[in-house]
């Protein structure tokens, strides 16, 4: 890369449980030896995504290549938590070759690209492209759908429908994951209905476990920054964006003995309280490795990641994101067992 050119920088958006972290993971993969900086933002005070990056063993998921900005929103905290990240990896000795951002699952993208025009960042970085992930068999499932019903009511608001809407009318690649999930047909009607809504020239490549070429993803060559006025989104006559529907909280539990007994109870629970999204670490009794847990839905998977640190308390954290109201007390007692 020439000095003279400007910094790369990819934004990875998508609904929650998405497939966004996955992705980032597969693109470190396969990196062919570029220096990639990692700035992973997350809904909610306890970092999970993040953590997990930094532990995959993958050459570029150092510690010192992640920057986390937890208990916000990129899309709302631009000034706050966004400039003051970048010029810092900008000021690097050895600056990054290329940048890339996982959103939370509730960021809109369009006010994030806005943060390139700053004369601080404009001169030495460029959006090479936004690239929203789609949950496949979550969009079958109607998740981001609006019913008749519910559109012919006077009040009707949608939260989860408006912020996926502003996610693909943004994007310059758009990824519909877990493919594997779907049959043929169902794949391609999907496919079919995304291309509708999308701007003319967006791409779109069904893919499973975001296992899509890192050169077509880190390649776009979009200049986001410079077609602003060409993706329309819900959100563009507000002067600012909240997050007031939706709420997350964290539960701490001890050793537990069975993670598929636990798994069992999650699911119940997701599903009484439509809990949008479930995921963090368990300490399992008798086990020296640290279990994963990540639930989109009712669809959990868990896994052992690494071992436990000397110097971590051995006990489980899962993250509850779901519309506001949740009634906290009731589904930790639940979980809890």
């Amino acid at each position: 890369m020439s000095r003279f050119a400007k910094i790369p920088a990819t934004v990875i958006t998508g609904f929650l449980g998405a497939g966004k972290t996955t992705l980032v993971r597969h693109l470190l993969a396969n990196a062919q030896g570029r220096r990639i900086a990692l700035i992973v933002n997350e809904f909610g005070d306890v970092g999970v995504d993040g953590e997990l990056l930094a532990s995959c063993g993958i050459a570029g998921c150092a510690e010192d290549d992640i920057i986390e900005l937890a208990n916000g929103c990129l899309c709302c905290t631009v000034a706050d938590e966004f400039l003051p990240t970048m010029e810092r990896l900008l000021g690097r000795a050895a600056p990054p070759e290329h940048i890339v951002i996982e959103t939370s699952g509730l960021a809109l993208p369009k006010p994030l690209v806005k943060a390139f025009d700053w004369p601080e960042i404009r001169s030495k970085v460029t959006v090479d492209g936004v690239v929203a992930v789609v949950d496949g068999a979550a969009l079958q499932a109607g998740r981001f759908t609006s019913t008749p019903e519910q559109m012919a009511q006077p009040d009707h608001d949608n939260p989860l429908e408006e912020v996926f809407d502003d996610q693909l009318a943004c994007a310059d690649l758009v990824l519909l994951n877990k493919a594997d999930l779907l049959d043929a047909s169902a794949l391609a009607a999907l496919e079919a209905r995304l291309r509708t809504g999308l701007r003319p020239g967006v791409k779109l490549l069904a893919c499973r476990q975001g296992e899509v070429d890192a050169r077509v993803v880190l390649g776009l060559e979009a200049a986001a920054e410079d077609d602003l006025h060409a993706r329309p989104t819900r959100h563009d006559t507000e002067t600012s964006h909240d997050h007031d529907d939706f709420e997350s909280f964290a539960i701490r539990l001890d050793p537990v003995a069975d993670p598929q007994a636990l798994a069992a109870r999650l699911r119940s629970v997701i599903v009484d309280h439509d809990i949008l999204r479930l995921k963090g670490f368990l300490a399992v009794a008798g086990k020296d490795m640290r279990h994963v847990v990540q639930a989109v839905g009712s669809r959990i998977a868990g896994y052992y990641d690494r071992p436990w640190k000397a110097d971590e308390e051995r006990a489980g954290h899962l993250v509850v994101i779901g519309l506001k109201g949740l009634d906290r007390e009731a589904i930790a007692a639940a979980i809890g067992g």
